[in-house]
């Protein structure tokens, strides 16, 4: 057994506590509106597109090497023995250990494009009818013709699969990169939101063998992410009291760059902590090198 640290059972109760009560201002208004079968086109986002389920990241983990004392109620939990994330885990998931970290130190290699305006969004209702738009219960803000004619006048350099694949078929054409699912390391750069996003993603999928703290922290950034990227949508929610990022003008433009390069400083750190986290669990078990103790 890996062991780096043995938490006693106040302890690791205490945080378990303080995190389920950080994350329950998010997750509880969405069990409500998902109870009432009522849909928010920005604050459901983290728990529809993304496959953690609300229990998931309301439940704390230490990480791989704590030990919880007297910690019955984990012996069922996925990867789990002994109050620790087993070794064996550990072996199961190296291969997404190490594509993970492929991906993260690619993205953090390359310099931040702060140019793309938020434009995805708009590339999805691209000569769709009403009806067609993902949130067809929200009218877009300058109309169809409008909102078409913000695409047709801008240059759209989307860089994320996962954004890029939902462009409409007509919009599709109009990028002028191609990433696909199977070269990501190629394309994502720091400065892009949907790849900030994702750093919620990569935490929870490394879940438990990361700390639930740092999945928070992810949460927490994607989230405001969420809330940006949807004012610079060509949707019109000021009923949800949400100012819009007018990219289609110049003020706009400077707005959502300057929000884009916060969030990327944002980012920063937490990609550096995923990067760390991932070469430390690929370290662990390794034999030393020929010539080395």
């Amino acid at each position: 057994m890996y062991v780096v640290e043995v938490l006693s059972r106040s302890e690791w109760t205490a945080r378990a506590a303080a995190h389920r009560a950080r994350l329950a201002t998010y997750v509880e208004p969405h069990l409500a509106r998902r109870g009432a079968r009522v849909k928010h086109p920005v604050n459901d986002f983290l728990f529809t597109y993304y496959s953690y389920r609300p229990a998931q990241l309301l439940r704390w983990h230490p990480g791989f090497g704590v030990v919880l004392d007297d910690a019955a109620e984990y012996e069922s939990l996925r990867g789990y023995t002994s109050g620790t994330v087993s070794s064996d885990f550990l072996a199961d998931k190296r291969l997404l250990v190490e594509t993970l970290l492929k991906l993260l130190r690619a993205t953090a290699s390359r310099d931040a494009n702060f140019g793309c305006f938020g434009l995805h969004e708009w590339a999805m209702v691209y000569r769709l009818t009403p009806e067609q738009v993902r949130h067809a219960d929200w009218p877009l803000r300058l109309g169809a013709t409008g909102t078409d004619r913000v695409v047709e006048s801008h240059r759209i350099a989307c860089s994320h699969f996962d954004a890029y694949r939902f462009f409409t078929p007509p919009a599709a054409p109009l990028n002028t990169l191609s990433p696909r699912s199977d070269d990501r390391a190629a394309f994502e750069q720091p400065g892009c939101l949907h790849g900030n996003m994702d750093l919620y993603k990569h935490a929870f999928r490394l879940s438990p063998l990361v700390s639930s703290d740092l999945v928070a922290d992810c949460f927490e950034l994607a989230w405001d992410i969420r809330t940006m990227d949807m004012k610079a949508a060509p949707y019109d929610l000021s009923e949800l009291d949400l100012d819009p990022i007018r990219i289609e003008t110049a003020a706009g433009k400077q707005e959502y760059a300057a929000a884009q390069r916060a969030f990327a400083e944002r980012a920063t750190p937490l990609r550096e902590r995923l990067i760390a986290d991932c070469e430390r669990l690929l370290s662990i078990g390794v034999p030393p090198a020929p010539g080395h103790i």
